[in-house]
């Protein structure tokens, strides 16, 4: 498991990030109580050629991952009302999700984030994501297939 802020030098020269995405058809789940950062990291994903999927909370990610719906990617916000990132982020894990689960988050102490990957992220990135974060992720996701 890769700490907190895993980055990269890469820039979308490095590699033809779109067709990454497209080759793989890679399923993502945005899962952020804020409805600027979902748009925000939804056009983003877009732009990759990717079409994800949107909820607003913890317990409707591991309802949707429960129903039998599975994700490449799950970006997961930290703080969120009904289920918070970390919990969800256990129950997924629990569960038996294998998504490259990536915590996102805007604010939170040392002890906070630590936790956030304790509980079962693979990596952590400052929200909002930045193509330099998405082409890292969906190398990292090509590499695994």
């Amino acid at each position: 498991m890769l700490g907190q802020g895993a980055s990269s030098s890469m820039s979308m020269a490095d590699g033809p990030a779109e067709d990454m995405a497209l080759k793989n058809n890679f399923t993502v789940l945005v899962v952020d109580d804020d409805p600027i950062i979902r748009k925000v990291h939804d056009m983003q994903l877009k732009k990759f050629g990717l079409k994800p999927q949107v909820v607003e909370n913890g317990n409707k990610a591991v309802d949707l991952c429960l129903a039998g719906s599975t994700f490449d990617l799950i970006l997961m916000d930290k703080e969120m009302p009904v289920m918070d990132g970390v919990e969800a982020t256990r129950e997924l894990r629990a569960i038996g999700v294998n998504s490259l689960i990536v915590g996102v988050t805007s604010r939170g102490s040392p002890d906070e984030k630590k936790a956030f990957m304790e509980a079962g992220l693979d990596f952590f990135f400052e929200k909002p994501l930045s193509p330099e974060n998405i082409t890292f992720l969906l190398q990292k996701l090509n590499n695994n297939n």
